[in-house]
């Protein structure tokens, strides 16, 4: 094996992981924008429930090439918004998970303590999606004296 060019793999990877890293950062933020604006309309009573059908098929009308805006996932993210808007010190930490990682936490566990406990542990041990289900799924929040 040729190691002479094993650095600029490295260097390659590693800026690969930052480009997910920082793509996913502004998924997680556009979420979290389009959950407060979703949030503030409906807690002001400028919208009812059914807009947010309507803003989905909205969205889908206006630009069919933009997935993940239907309106249970316009739902999941006024709901994300809501479980972390009181919390600022784990909105740093919200953006270093996947979208996917943030909805089993938030849907899935019942504190707050707990939704902190499956971020940091997420982010420390590099759990998949699916190690961090098992994990939730496991009690693994229960099992450490919590």
């Amino acid at each position: 094996m040729d190691n002479r060019f094993s650095e600029i793999i490295d260097l390659i990877q590693q800026a690969r992981i930052k480009a997910v890293r920082s793509v996913n950062a502004e998924l997680i933020n556009l979420y979290w924008n389009v959950g407060e604006y979703i949030f503030n309309k409906v807690e002001n009573t400028e919208w009812g429930v059914s807009v947010v059908s309507d803003l989905a098929q909205y969205i889908q009308r206006n630009e069919p090439g933009i997935k993940g805006f239907s309106d249970k996932n316009l739902w999941r993210m006024k709901q994300f918004y809501e479980s972390y808007k009181d919390v600022p010190k784990l909105s740093t930490v919200l953006r270093q998970i996947s979208w996917s990682h943030n909805l089993a936490i938030f849907s899935r566990c019942k504190t707050l303590e707990e939704r902190e406990f499956y971020l940091n542990i997420s982010i420390k041990e590099n759990f998949t999606f699916r190690e961090l289900e098992r994990q939730i799924s496991a009690g693994y929040f229960e099992r450490n004296g919590r």
